[in-house]
């Protein structure tokens, strides 16, 4: 049956590359100004996703000035030299496309969906506004007010964001990724027209810039149109090496709880410090994420879902996780929601004991072998996402990460052994280098 298995995951992986190579190549080129570009070729729709992503997001950020990455991101969309204020999205929006942005901890990134022949149009309007941001103190006081609103919508209003923010300030004693993306309220409060230009004047530059164009297009010709409208921006000279402050060792496992009337539901959630995964050498990377899909990323067909929720039946939902792509070292992560009238205490305990378990017992060898199949089948469906593999490439890059891996990275998931998996979960599961969250039920938080 094993034997069975392990052959279909290899023919699985023989598809996925197959059909990796008849949706089209990867081409990437650079300008002399520093821009790199990255071609995504999908000839199966006259439909094209034009990306800019910038190599800075909220963990660049000066000291003070949290929230300033994510506030840029909104005025970006203000007006330039040529454009009025609203003119970027309302041009998208009249030549059939849609439009949006983001910022995270190592990146902010541009991006439109047209039909392939208003790319040039795209590649047009980035590039204006990669230099020739216009702000007037009008436009900073309204997108100032809007990310205000934006914060106390989705951070303020709900007690799991609340929660996720002082975990993740325990988690990092001295890395910028303690901070949340939007910014502390205090420090949008503070931020002004010349923190945002100044953030801008630094980062926003095509030597500090990933071009990423996935859709029904050829190298040759976004070359050229990326000569055309982003060749003459001229690079900057200020752009301050991307060194962070490092996370010192952690000497002792914090718990931290936390209640809110507006959460009824209990739960546990525990991240570990883990390391990142490293360009030329995923291995380790591609056997935490394996390890993560094992414990508890598969439903109940999972480790922790065997045990905790079908075997005991003291927990009704239980996941894990590994934030794999990062510039610095992140989290590995697992949860479990405790069925009701279940002491949380008991619940931690029991999670404790499936770790120490696992550590006992090892890999199971068909469930790892499943997991294989599971994944070269996600991997070809997410092919059909043109959006969705122009974002792998733009994540990847920014964080240090290279084409060559981006590519790779599928078979060294499937080269992933079970002695791999019991190497680097020994090494995270280490209770010092945890952070245990507990969301308690009002009462009681009351009670003590």
């Amino acid at each position: 049956m094993l034997l069975r298995t392990v052959s279909f995951c290899f023919a699985i992986l023989f598809s996925t590359q197959s059909a990796i190579a008849e949706t089209g190549k990867v081409t990437t080129f650079e300008l002399e100004n520093g821009l790199q570009a990255v071609v995504i070729e999908d000839h199966r729709a006259p439909v094209v996703t034009n990306m800019v992503w910038y190599r800075v997001g909220s963990a660049d950020e000066p000291a003070g000035y949290t929230g300033v990455a994510h506030f840029l991101e909104h005025l970006l969309f203000k007006g330039t030299k040529t454009l009025k204020p609203g003119e970027f999205s309302k041009t998208v929006k009249e030549n059939g496309g849609v439009d949006n942005a983001f910022t995270s901890y190592d990146y902010t990134g541009y991006f439109q969906r047209v039909a392939a022949d208003r790319l040039p149009l795209m590649m047009q309007l980035e590039a204006d506004r990669m230099r020739n941001l216009v702000l007037s103190e009008e436009d900073v006081i309204t997108e100032r007010n809007v990310v205000i609103e934006e914060r106390r919508t989705r951070v303020d209003s709900d007690p799991n964001s609340q929660f996720q923010e002082q975990r993740r300030a325990m988690m990092f004693m001295n890395h910028p990724y303690r901070n949340p993306v939007i910014g502390w309220q205090h420090e949008i409060e503070a931020l002004n027209r010349e923190a945002a230009l100044d953030f801008y004047k630094t980062y926003y530059a095509p030597n500090n810039a990933i071009l990423v164009i996935a859709g029904d297009v050829y190298p040759d010709e976004v070359k050229a149109l990326a000569e055309k409208h982003f060749g003459p921006l001229e690079p900057s000279d200020n752009i301050p090496p991307r060194v962070r402050p490092k996370e010192p060792p952690h000497l002792s496992p914090v718990t931290l709880t936390f209640s809110d009337p507006r959460q009824t539901q209990p739960y546990m959630i525990r991240s570990y410090q883990a390391p990142k995964r490293q360009s030329g050498n995923q291995k380790e990377a591609a056997a935490l994420l394996m390890f993560a899909q094992l414990l508890g990323g598969s439903g109940l067909s999972s480790v922790m879902g065997q045990k905790l929720q079908l075997d005991q039946q003291i927990a009704v939902s239980t996941s894990a996780w590994y934030d794999s792509v990062s510039y610095d070292p992140e989290t590995f992560g697992l949860y479990a929601m405790p069925r009701p009238g279940v002491d949380m205490d008991d619940l931690v305990d029991a999670v404790d004991q499936v770790l120490a378990d696992f550590l006992e017992e090892g890999v199971d060898a068909d469930h790892l072998a499943r997991l294989k199949v599971q994944i070269a089948a996600e991997d070809i469906y997410e092919l059909d996402d043109q959006s969705s593999v122009a974002r792998t490439y733009g994540i990847a890059l920014t964080a240090g990460l290279t084409v060559e891996d981006v590519q790779t990275w599928s078979q060294v998931l499937q080269e992933v052994t079970e002695e791999d998996i019991m190497q680097v979960a020994r090494k995270v599961l280490n209770p010092k280098q945890s952070v245990t969250g507990l969301m308690l039920p009002p009462q009681a938080e009351g009670s003590q």
